[in-house]
C-alpha cells in the first residue's frame, strides 16, 4: 500500500519525531511505501488567504495553490497523521493543511439538496493517526475528542466506502515516564506492521 504519512511538529528532537520514524520504519518494514510530508520540515504556508478563500469553490482554480500536495493526496491508499494534540485538537500546521488541500471536486463533492457530501478520495483505504495528549483519557473524551473526530471521522467519510480507521495516543504526555513512552512507540511499530 503507498501510504501518505502527514507529520506535524515544529522540533526535531520532540517524541513526535521519534513517533514518525518509528511509524516509517514500521509501515517500509511492512512492505509499504511511504511518502512522509514533514509539513514544518517542508515549509508548508497553513494560511488561507482571502484570494484562496474566493476560489475555493470554483473547479480547477481551487486546485492551482495546492496542486502538489493533491497529487501526493491523489497518489494515497492510506493516510495517517502523527501530530501532538494541543488544546484538543491538531497543530494550526496540520489543520491549516487540510483548510488548504481538502478542496471541492478534488477531495469530495459539495452537498446538494437533500443529499450529503459526496466522496471522492476512494483510494485511500486506510485513516489512522497517532497523537500525543497532555489531558487524561477520561477528560479528553469528556470534551469529545474533537481531533480524532475531525481526522477519522471528518476525513474517513470522503474516502473509499469500507475504508478502515485507527487511533494511537499517548494521555499525560507530559508526565510519562520513558518506559511509558518506550512502550507507546512500541504499540505504534505493532499497529502499523499489522496494516494491510
Amino acid at each position: 500500500m503507498h501510504i501518505l504519512l502527514v507529520y506535524s511538529h515544529p522540533c526535531e528532537e520532540s517524541y513526535g519525531a521519534a513517533l514518525r520514524d518509528r511509524a516509517v520504519e514500521s509501515l517500509k518494514q511492512a512492505g509499504h511505501s511511504v511518502d512522509l510530508l514533514d509539513l514544518y520540515a517542508e515549509g508548508f504556508n497553513p494560511v488561507l488567504d482571502a484570494d484562496e478563500r474566493r476560489g475555493y469553490h470554483t473547479p480547477g482554480e481551487n486546485e492551482k495553490p495546492i496542486a502538489d500536495h493533491l497529487a501526493r493526496l491523489r497518489k494515497a491508499e492510506g493516510l495517517i497523521f502523527v501530530y501532538p494534540t494541543w488544546w484538543y485538537g491538531p497543530p494550526a500546521m496540520l489543520k491549516g493543511w487540510i483548510d488548504r488541500v481538502f478542496v471541492p471536486h478534488a477531495t469530495f463533492r459539495m452537498p446538494e439538496r437533500g443529499k450529503p457530501i459526496a466522496r471522492v478520495m476512494t483510494h485511500i483505504r486506510v485513516v489512522g493517526a497517532i497523537s500525543t495528549l497532555g489531558s487524561p483519557l477520561w477528560w479528553w473524551w469528556l470534551m469529545g475528542m474533537p481531533g480524532r473526530r475531525m481526522l477519522l471521522t471528518g476525513i474517513s467519510v470522503l474516502c473509499a466506502p469500507k475504508v478502515r480507521t485507527f487511533w494511537l495516543g499517548l494521555h499525560r504526555m507530559d508526565s510519562t515516564t520513558r518506559e511509558e513512552r518506550t512502550r507507546f512507540l512500541d504499540k505504534v511499530g505493532t499497529r502499523l506492521a499489522r496494516l494491510r
